[in-house]
């Protein structure tokens, strides 16, 4: 596994990627370029990034990375550095989150919208299938999309996530948001989300900061979606490997919720990150991102290689 550590790169091979990443690569779009959209097939905008740092010559395959409630694809930034080198990465805003359009109050938002909206990026992209990575409730929409078009799922990365979020609390946020506003509720609650004492306070607010430029009403509408559904007796459905990383001081829910993957799922691993709330995609960025790379090598070998 050498190549997760590959030496840092000299001055100059960092300005050779910068111009590849401006203008050889048109895709990237990380260092602020536009932020290209798509339309979804009910007409809503959908925002979306690819960055793609692999050799020229190889046809490198295609993440797709999914982000949590409250959140936006910027919260994977971290991860973009290791992956990009060897796949190409694609973060899509969900609805409603982010650069993307926020969706009317009717209709009702449904999972199965959610779930097409990924199925309609990976046509927009003109891909077949790719690797599908969740956190938390990006997560629930990666499961259902492994279930109901396993075609277009190489394989599945779940961090944080259960299947569902009925078996939780998070009913319980509602009320308490549309009383004190997302970014008071996510702030009284950080402890639930990341090991304070060991992050950067700086990162915790910047974490508030984005989270509190969604919009309220649809973030209830989302979680409320979110905390009606279960689904373990489906998981059997999902046949594609799978990756499942989870917080072993679980808060949202518990690790409880979990066994079910591990005991339904027919071609799972499982790891666990002990002592580390629920927001381990930003509390570990790095270990979660070594930890993908490792699984996807050992079942499908390195990428070029």
């Amino acid at each position: 596994m050498t190549w997760l550590h590959d030496r840092a790169p000299s001055r100059h091979l960092w300005k050779a990627a910068e111009w590849y990443h401006r203008g050889a690569n048109a895709n990237n779009r990380s260092q602020g370029a536009p932020v290209p959209f798509f339309n979804a097939s009910d007409g809503l905008k959908l925002a979306y990034t690819v960055d793609d740092f692999t050799d020229p010559w190889l046809k490198a395959p295609t993440l797709l990375l999914l982000h949590a409630a409250m959140g936006h694809s910027r919260r994977y930034y971290a991860w973009v550095p290791r992956l990009s080198r060897h796949y190409r990465v694609v973060r899509m805003d969900l609805r409603g989150h982010g650069e993307s359009a926020v969706p009317p109050a009717e209709p009702a938002l449904t999972m199965e919208r959610l779930v097409q909206d990924t199925r309609e990026m990976l046509d927009h992209l003109g891909l077949k299938s790719a690797h599908i990575v969740g956190n938390s409730a990006g997560g629930y929409i990666g499961q259902q999309l492994a279930m109901n078009s396993p075609e277009r799922v190489t394989s599945l990365m779940l961090f944080g996530s259960t299947p569902g979020l009925r078996n939780s609390q998070a009913a319980s946020w509602i009320p308490r948001v549309a009383r004190d506003g997302l970014r008071k509720f996510l702030a009284d609650t950080i402890s639930d989300r990341f090991p304070v004492d060991r992050t950067d306070p700086r990162h915790i607010e910047w974490f508030l900061d984005e989270a509190a430029k969604n919009d309220t009403p649809y973030i209830a509408r989302f979680v409320g979606l979110m905390s009606s559904l279960e689904w373990s007796d489906q998981l059997h459905r999902i046949t594609c490997p799978t990756l499942v990383v989870y917080p072993g001081a679980e808060t949202v829910g518990s690790t409880h919720n979990y066994d079910a993957m591990r005991d339904r799922i027919p071609d799972v691993a499982m790891i666990s990150y002990e002592g580390l709330p629920h927001n381990i995609c930003d509390s570990v960025p790095d270990r979660c991102a070594d930890d993908m790379l490792r699984f996807l090598e050992k079942r499908f070998g390195r990428p070029g290689a």
